[in-house]
């Protein structure tokens, strides 16, 4: 007489169910490492958080015909908010993943056989958690010292836009994470993040450019963030351009990335 065959096919989803809790919890323990190792360096989180907001008030606030102006003080806090997600992008994707590559803990991580997903996941999770942390200054600032309103109907295309305008400069940290060493990470994503945000419109509108830079700045992965998270908090008219080269610019930079990864892994751990 056979063994009955309905036990074994009930136990399939309750392995598969378990994995994937224990994938998620692992996503959990590792993204609760990086939080606390980024706030280890408190100076790194102060410097995250506090840059865009004194933008905010050097840039906004300090101009009564900007802040008094429900329009254009909602399209600076806009602006900055790419800003400040930008620059989370660049050190927690970009300068913290090449920092992580140099520590023997690192190392060890890779050899374990739970696979890269909960690592990925941790890293998006603490990005995340820093780039609200970045943004709430802003906001808060914008909402007590401008005439900056979003209205509630606005706030989640606001936010779904801020995320698309992020993916671009956050595969562009993770390929630079990848390739270069900590010190030389950290050099980069600081010699980027200025030209990046003057020239995208971040700190000043683009139509105060001249028209030769204002040509350049609309290929940029910055400007078109910048006009996409605008046009989504003012309701302003978005070029037809911005969603081809935020899609554009995420998968070269995406691609980089991966490739970036995968000569690392063969370099690393032949």
């Amino acid at each position: 007489m056979t063994a009955p065959t309905a036990p074994a096919a009930t136990t399939a989803p309750l392995a598969s169910g378990r994995r994937g809790a224990s994938a998620a919890r692992l996503t959990l323990l590792h993204a609760r490492s990086q939080v606390l190792e980024a706030l280890r360096v408190p100076v790194a989180v102060v410097g995250t958080t506090a840059f865009p907001a004194l933008s905010l008030l050097f840039f906004v606030v300090s101009q009564p015909q900007i802040a008094r102006d429900p329009a254009l003080s909602t399209a600076a806090a806009a602006q900055l908010s790419v800003f400040a997600v930008m620059s989370v992008c660049l050190f927690t994707y970009g300068a913290s993943t090449a920092e992580e590559r140099a520590l023997p803990w690192d190392a060890h991580l890779r050899t374990l056989p739970v696979g890269a997903g909960p690592r990925l996941g941790a890293k998006l999770l603490t990005g995340t958690a820093f780039g609200l942390l970045g943004l709430l200054p802003v906001v808060l600032l914008a909402a007590v010292l401008t005439e900056a309103a979003l209205p509630v109907h606005r706030w989640l295309p606001s936010v779904a836009a801020v995320v698309a305008g992020a993916l671009p400069v956050a595969v562009l940290g993770l390929a630079i994470g990848f390739s270069l060493s900590s010190r030389a990470a950290l050099a980069l994503a600081q010699v980027l993040l200025l030209p990046l945000a003057f020239a995208g419109g971040l700190f000043f509108p683009p139509a105060m450019f001249p028209a030769w830079l204002d040509a350049v700045s609309r290929w940029l992965p910055t400007r078109a963030a910048r006009d996409l998270v605008v046009g989504a908090a003012t309701g302003a008219p978005v070029p037809a351009s911005t969603l081809p080269v935020l899609a554009g610019w995420t998968l070269l930079l995406a691609a980089l990335a991966v490739a970036a990864q995968r000569r690392d892994e063969g370099r690393r751990f032949r």
